[in-house]
Protein backbone atom coordinates (compact mmCIF):
# COMPACT_ATOMS: atom_id res chain seq x y z
CA UNK A 1 0.00 0.00 0.00
CA UNK A 2 1.19 3.37 -0.71
CA UNK A 3 1.75 6.04 2.32
CA UNK A 4 0.60 9.41 1.29
CA UNK A 5 3.60 12.10 1.65
CA UNK A 6 6.62 9.81 2.31
CA UNK A 7 9.17 12.57 1.56
CA UNK A 8 12.78 11.55 2.99
CA UNK A 9 14.34 13.71 4.97
CA UNK A 10 17.55 13.99 3.37
CA UNK A 11 17.87 14.18 -0.57
CA UNK A 12 20.97 13.88 -3.19
CA UNK A 13 21.62 17.59 -3.92
CA UNK A 14 23.31 16.93 -7.17
CA UNK A 15 20.82 14.28 -8.73
CA UNK A 16 17.79 17.47 -7.36
CA UNK A 17 19.70 19.52 -9.95
CA UNK A 18 19.72 16.84 -12.60
CA UNK A 19 16.18 16.63 -12.26
CA UNK A 20 15.93 20.48 -12.73
CA UNK A 21 17.72 20.15 -15.52
CA UNK A 22 15.12 17.43 -17.09
CA UNK A 23 12.56 19.75 -16.15
CA UNK A 24 13.94 22.49 -17.82
CA UNK A 25 13.97 20.76 -20.56
CA UNK A 26 10.12 19.56 -20.44
CA UNK A 27 9.62 23.15 -19.71
CA UNK A 28 11.10 24.38 -23.08
CA UNK A 29 9.01 21.65 -25.11
CA UNK A 30 6.21 22.54 -23.52
CA UNK A 31 6.65 25.93 -24.87
CA UNK A 32 7.64 25.72 -28.16
CA UNK A 33 5.72 22.63 -29.15
CA UNK A 34 2.58 23.76 -27.17
CA UNK A 35 1.09 20.22 -26.38
CA UNK A 36 -0.66 19.47 -23.44
CA UNK A 37 0.96 16.46 -22.33
CA UNK A 38 4.35 17.99 -22.17
CA UNK A 39 3.03 20.16 -19.36
CA UNK A 40 0.38 17.63 -18.07
CA UNK A 41 3.63 15.08 -17.67
CA UNK A 42 5.80 18.25 -15.52
CA UNK A 43 2.53 18.95 -13.58
CA UNK A 44 2.48 15.18 -12.40
CA UNK A 45 6.25 14.74 -11.94
CA UNK A 46 6.02 18.04 -9.48
CA UNK A 47 3.11 16.08 -7.41
CA UNK A 48 5.10 13.00 -7.08
CA UNK A 49 8.06 14.50 -6.20
CA UNK A 50 6.32 16.96 -3.99
CA UNK A 51 4.65 14.28 -2.15
CA UNK A 52 6.99 11.10 -2.37
CA UNK A 53 10.48 12.51 -3.12
CA UNK A 54 12.41 10.03 -5.99
CA UNK A 55 10.45 7.28 -4.93
CA UNK A 56 7.68 7.15 -7.50
CA UNK A 57 8.92 9.85 -9.92
CA UNK A 58 10.16 8.78 -13.61
CA UNK A 59 12.71 11.89 -14.17
CA UNK A 60 14.20 11.15 -10.17
CA UNK A 61 14.31 6.81 -10.45
CA UNK A 62 16.45 7.72 -14.42
CA UNK A 63 18.70 10.41 -13.05
CA UNK A 64 19.00 8.37 -9.33
CA UNK A 65 19.43 4.66 -11.04
CA UNK A 66 21.30 5.70 -14.55
CA UNK A 67 22.24 8.78 -15.45
CA UNK A 68 24.27 9.60 -11.37
CA UNK A 69 26.04 6.32 -11.58
CA UNK A 70 26.63 6.25 -15.12
CA UNK A 71 28.59 9.55 -14.66
CA UNK A 72 30.00 8.93 -11.10
CA UNK A 73 28.26 11.87 -9.40
CA UNK A 74 28.60 11.77 -5.98
CA UNK A 75 26.13 11.60 -3.41
CA UNK A 76 25.79 15.15 -1.55
CA UNK A 77 22.87 15.04 1.06
CA UNK A 78 20.81 18.20 1.57
CA UNK A 79 17.74 18.50 3.96
CA UNK A 80 14.59 17.32 2.11
CA UNK A 81 11.74 19.85 4.09
CA UNK A 82 13.25 22.61 1.55
CA UNK A 83 13.39 20.78 -1.40
CA UNK A 84 9.95 19.45 -1.19
CA UNK A 85 8.91 23.21 -0.32
CA UNK A 86 10.24 23.73 -3.72
CA UNK A 87 8.63 20.89 -5.49
CA UNK A 88 5.51 22.08 -3.90
CA UNK A 89 6.30 25.54 -5.72
CA UNK A 90 7.11 23.81 -8.80
CA UNK A 91 3.27 21.85 -8.84
CA UNK A 92 1.74 25.05 -8.30
CA UNK A 93 3.33 26.48 -10.95
CA UNK A 94 2.97 23.55 -13.67
CA UNK A 95 -0.71 23.09 -12.35
CA UNK A 96 -1.49 26.67 -13.36
CA UNK A 97 -0.09 26.19 -16.19
CA UNK A 98 -2.45 23.24 -17.24
CA UNK A 99 -4.89 25.19 -16.05
CA UNK A 100 -4.05 28.44 -18.68
CA UNK A 101 -3.23 25.77 -21.58
CA UNK A 102 -6.99 24.58 -21.53
CA UNK A 103 -8.16 27.61 -21.05
CA UNK A 104 -6.17 28.61 -24.14
CA UNK A 105 -4.41 31.62 -22.52
CA UNK A 106 -1.33 31.12 -24.39
CA UNK A 107 0.45 33.50 -23.23
CA UNK A 108 0.20 33.46 -19.29
CA UNK A 109 0.87 29.80 -20.26
CA UNK A 110 3.93 30.64 -21.48
CA UNK A 111 4.66 33.30 -18.90
CA UNK A 112 4.14 30.38 -15.85
CA UNK A 113 6.44 27.84 -17.56
CA UNK A 114 9.27 30.94 -18.76
CA UNK A 115 9.16 31.66 -14.42
CA UNK A 116 9.22 27.71 -13.61
CA UNK A 117 11.94 27.20 -16.46
CA UNK A 118 13.87 29.93 -14.97
CA UNK A 119 14.43 28.82 -11.52
CA UNK A 120 15.01 25.39 -13.10
CA UNK A 121 17.73 26.93 -15.22
CA UNK A 122 18.89 28.31 -12.10
CA UNK A 123 19.03 25.11 -9.63
CA UNK A 124 20.85 23.17 -12.49
CA UNK A 125 23.45 25.20 -13.26
CA UNK A 126 24.22 27.46 -10.51
CA UNK A 127 23.02 25.43 -7.21
CA UNK A 128 20.50 27.76 -6.48
CA UNK A 129 17.29 26.47 -5.56
CA UNK A 130 14.63 29.64 -5.21
CA UNK A 131 12.29 27.14 -2.87
CA UNK A 132 14.68 26.47 -0.64
CA UNK A 133 15.89 29.90 -0.42
CA UNK A 134 12.18 31.04 -0.08
CA UNK A 135 11.76 27.88 2.69
CA UNK A 136 15.09 29.26 4.63
CA UNK A 137 12.91 32.83 5.10
CA UNK A 138 10.32 31.51 6.19
CA UNK A 139 11.98 29.32 8.97
CA UNK A 140 13.93 32.98 10.01
CA UNK A 141 10.75 34.96 10.20
CA UNK A 142 9.35 32.01 12.28
CA UNK A 143 6.59 31.17 9.43
CA UNK A 144 7.89 27.62 9.30
CA UNK A 145 9.00 26.46 12.74
CA UNK A 146 12.28 25.44 13.11
CA UNK A 147 11.53 21.93 14.59
CA UNK A 148 10.01 20.86 10.29
CA UNK A 149 13.42 21.39 9.38
CA UNK A 150 15.65 20.26 12.15
CA UNK A 151 18.38 18.77 9.70
CA UNK A 152 18.49 22.63 8.27
CA UNK A 153 19.95 24.13 10.89
CA UNK A 154 23.09 21.75 10.69
CA UNK A 155 23.32 22.10 6.77
CA UNK A 156 22.77 25.13 4.69
CA UNK A 157 19.39 26.78 5.93
CA UNK A 158 20.30 28.39 9.49
CA UNK A 159 18.55 31.40 10.30
CA UNK A 160 21.32 33.55 11.09
CA UNK A 161 23.28 32.71 7.46
CA UNK A 162 19.89 34.56 5.53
Amino acid sequence: MISVGNFPDEVNENAARLVALFVFIFVLLSIFFSEFYFVFILMIGFFLRMLYGPKYSVTAKLVLNYIIPLLKISNKQTPGPPKRFAQTIGFVFSFTACIFFLLKLTHAYQITLIILGFFCFLEFFFGFCAGCFVFGLLMKFGIVPEEICERCNNLNYKKDKI
